[in-house]
């Protein structure tokens, strides 16, 4: 099967540009639940991009935003998500399917709700790599137990022939993982799908992601919960708090001199300082927490040790503090 027509033409600049999503959950009786507002994110190719967030932060949100899965009640209320210069919200459905899995694919936390029960795994990843590569039957079995050993699944033809009710969850999730890979994507979210291996396969796995972005020209979102290995795995790095971009900038930047409090208090959290951890109260309601309108104030001012009365009466802009660094915050942290 061929995609020819659907590929995009090359154009300059980010391989992915999000402007200005938004994006509700409705539930009757009640007013829409504003999950994403007004991100705005660029990844260069070649470029590994560590989002983090707490859980509830919009991470999940985003990616499904980016490969055009949310799932109902969502709805995208507005902004634009482009792929090489094409507008991925104004792609056609079968198109974007298409494209899904060739172009972009998705490493999810949870294989279980991946793997179909009834299928051999094996079966499965070479099946996605007959359909978007055009593979023989053979050659895509070749495909499967090739990434099947990328990813450090041991004995790759016995594991072929496993149905998923026969593997752990971690060597389920290396499955998935080589599902997303197989046929070398252009554009890789990961979506805290390393959090459930062991630290030795966790680093393996991390390198193979990190190779496939080198070699292939490819680029990559890195969703995580977890700084420390933000830090170490990706090239920039973007703070998301309650649906927005709090602070991005590039790692060394952003833990050498990180401007929005939200920042300071993340990194205060995972740090073994018990002065550092007192100084930001890791997040403690203050005096603004019920202030001002959802929406026209500053998301973080409930919990901000630097929060003022203008807080909670502007919303503030994603600005540029310095090149390559853009911080949400009317008064950025100084040193």
């Amino acid at each position: 099967m061929s995609n020819r027509g659907l590929e995009p033409e090359r154009v300059s600049g980010p391989i992915l540009q999000i402007e200005d999503l938004w994006v509700s959950y409705r539930s009757y009786g009640a007013a829409p639940r504003l999950a994403l507002r007004g991100v705005d994110l660029a990844v260069e190719r070649g470029e590994i991009v560590g989002l983090v967030g707490e859980s509830g932060a919009g991470k999940t949100t985003l990616a499904r935003s980016i490969m055009g899965v949310v799932p109902p009640p969502g709805a995208l209320e507005g902004g634009r998500v482009c792929f090489d210069g094409r507008d991925l919200t104004k792609v056609p459905r079968e198109d974007l399917r298409k494209l899904r899995g060739r172009e972009l694919a998705m490493v999810v936390p949870n294989p279980r709700g991946e793997l179909n029960p009834l299928t051999r795994v094996g079966h499965q990843v070479a099946n996605i790599a007959r359909v978007h590569l055009g593979l023989s039957k053979a050659q895509a079995k070749e495909a499967a137990l090739e990434i099947f050993k990328a990813v450090s699944i041991p004995d790759p033809e016995r594991r072929y022939r496993a149905y998923p009710h026969e593997l752990s969850g971690g060597m389920a999730q290396r499955v998935v993982i080589a599902m997303a890979l197989v046929c070398s994507p252009r554009f890789v979210i990961s979506d805290d799908a390393t959090s459930g291996l062991d630290v030795t396969v966790q680093a393996q796995v991390l390198e193979l992601l990190r190779a496939l972005v080198r070699d292939k020209g490819s680029a990559m979102l890195y969703i995580t919960r977890d700084i420390g290995v933000a830090a170490h795995f990706c090239d920039r790095i973007a703070i998301l708090y309650e649906g927005e971009v709090v602070e991005a900038a590039d790692k060394s930047m952003l833990f050498t001199d990180p401007k929005h409090p939200y920042t300071n208090m993340l990194m205060a959290a995972f740090a073994q300082n018990p002065d550092l951890r007192r100084r930001w109260h890791l997040g403690r309601p203050t005096r603004f927490a019920e202030a001002g309108r959802p929406g026209q104030r500053c998301s973080y001012a409930g919990r901000c040790v630097k929060a003022r009365p203008s807080c909670v009466e502007v919303r503030p802009e994603l600005r540029a503090l310095r090149p390559d660094h853009l911080v949400r915050c009317l008064y950025p942290v100084e040193r």
